[in-house]
């Protein structure tokens, strides 16, 4: 299956998972299907599920690329992990730049469990796609666990306010899945909006 108009997926998830964690062994599996299909994984470069990513990439025969920084003063950021051999490396100058150029770089996004750093990142991407409702970016939310988190959300805060804020995700609990809601999104994708001035910034996370 070759998708028409999404080329890049960017990944999140935890960086300090084992390498024999189910949730490593996942994220290997997901990636390499997506990248046995076409699609370029993108990662932050660090260890744990982003290095599995990559890994999938490999293995599925296909080409990762990473958004990183390298702190000067942050005790708590895992950086470039060594050993996360990528074929492309955009160097940013702090942690939120990279999480802008993560969330610019890929046409779709699938976020694994995590913790604080992953947390962020799906806030920004689901925060993001309610913003362009319409000309969004696809969220997949990869894990059975996501069901409880979001009901919890909608219950407990103001979200169900805003419909469309629950109509730009979907959970995927198999690899397959993840294709298959990938592929949905890739026939209904509306035209491009066209910016012509984008001093702005903002076409990056329009589809």
């Amino acid at each position: 299956m070759i998708l028409k108009n999404l080329k890049a997926v960017t990944v999140f998830g935890f960086a300090d998972c084992p390498f024999d964690h189910p949730l490593y062994k996942e994220t290997v599996e997901v990636t390499r299907l997506l990248a046995q299909n076409g699609l370029e994984i993108v990662n932050g470069g660090g260890p744990g599920v982003m290095k599995a990513a990559t890994e999938g990439a490999h293995e599925g025969g296909g080409v990762a690329s990473v958004a990183t920084f390298y702190p000067k003063f942050i005790e708590n950021f895992e950086g470039k992990d060594p050993q996360n051999k990528a074929d492309k490396e955009i160097i940013m100058h702090n942690y939120v730049d990279r999480t802008m150029k993560l969330l610019e770089l890929g046409d779709a996004y699938v976020i694994f469990n995590g913790g604080t750093g992953t947390l962020s990142e799906f806030g920004m991407a689901w925060g993001l796609a309610y913003l362009y409702f319409g000309h969004h970016k696809p969220l997949i939310l990869y894990g059975d666990f996501w069901y409880p988190i979001m009901e919890s959300l909608v219950k407990n805060m103001l979200i169900g306010t805003r419909p469309g804020a629950l109509r730009v995700y979907k959970i995927a609990t198999t690899p397959g899945q993840v294709l298959e809601y990938l592929s949905e999104f890739d026939k209904e994708m509306p035209p491009r909006t066209e910016i012509k001035d984008d001093l702005s910034g903002e076409k990056a996370f329009i589809e």
